[in-house]
Parts: C-alpha cells; structure tokens; sequence
C-alpha cells in the first residue's frame, strides 16, 4: 500500500501468532484477584475468594493472567487457527479491544487519582487531629493521665508480688 517493503516483526518483541483467549480452570481458582488486575481489557470476572471466569468474545488473547495467577489455572485456547495477526481480527473485534482498553486505563487513572484524594484527606485529618490536640499540652490533663497511669503500674506490681510470694 505504500510502497515500501514488508518488515517482518522483531522476534525479540514476540511472534505472530493466532488469536487466542484465556481459559481459566474452575477447580483449580482460588479466587485471589490477580487475573482481573492484570487483564488490560477487563475481560475477567469474579470476585475475592470465588471462582473467575473469562468472558471469551472479548479476551484478546494477551497472555498477561498467565503469570500473573499463583496457581497456573489458566491456559490459552487458540480460537483462529491457521489465521494469525490482523486476518484472525475482524475491524469489529479490534476496535473494541482498543475501547475496552481505553476504559480500563481511564477507570485505573480515575481509582488512581481517588486514592490519592482519600489519602489526602486522612493525612488532613491526621494533622488536624494533631492540631486540636492542644490539651496534650495542658500541664493539669498530663497531671491527671500520669497519676492514671501511674496507678495502673502500682496495681501490676501488687499483683506481681503476690504471685510471687503467694
């Protein structure tokens, strides 16, 4: 189309191959989540502790669950054998491999930026905490916290010496 010359793949990057999806083993699940952290489309589903499944139309075939499961339940079924790279995906199927994954990055960057606001508003909290806690300072709340506490050790060694001497 453009004139150029075909350049085959560098194979250090990975080989074409046919298009496959992701099986997971439902015997041998154990329902850690890792599977759907690492599935760039969001193809997996399950929840903590149970089962997972793939849903297969719209697996790409990515490879990333594999090591990412602890138990290794979850292996590749070709599903175009004898097509590989763009002749086993339809324009269909590539454009919503391409929208699904844009979700997923916008949905991490969105879970990404929340975390980072409630970990802000602890750290707020935290310090304004600290702030009002002014009355630590107080010499007659520190008075009565020591004597508080200093009858609570004397109770503990009364204790100790009668265990010891009785």
């Amino acid at each position: 189309m453009t004139g150029l010359p075909v350049v085959q793949l560098d194979q250090l990057h990975g080989i074409e191959g046919p298009l496959k999806v992701a099986l997971i083993d439902e015997n041998w699940c154990i329902g850690c989540t890792l599977c759907i952290k690492a599935c760039p489309v969001d193809c997996i589903v399950g929840a903590p502790k149970s089962m997972h499944t793939v849903i297969e139309p719209i697996c790409t075939g990515c490879e990333l669950c594999v090591p990412a499961c602890p138990v290794d339940c979850i292996s590749l079924e070709t599903v175009t054998p004898g097509r590989t790279g763009w002749a086993a995906w339809s324009p269909a199927q590539a454009d919503t491999a391409r929208q699904r994954y844009a979700f997923h990055r916008l949905r991490v960057e969105r879970q990404g930026a929340e975390q980072d606001e409630r970990l802000a508003a602890k750290a707020a909290s935290k310090l304004s905490d600290l702030e009002s806690a002014s009355q630590l300072t107080d010499p007659d709340a520190l008075a009565r916290k020591r004597v508080v506490v200093e009858a609570a050790l004397e109770r503990a060694r009364a204790r100790r010496r009668n265990t010891a001497g009785g």
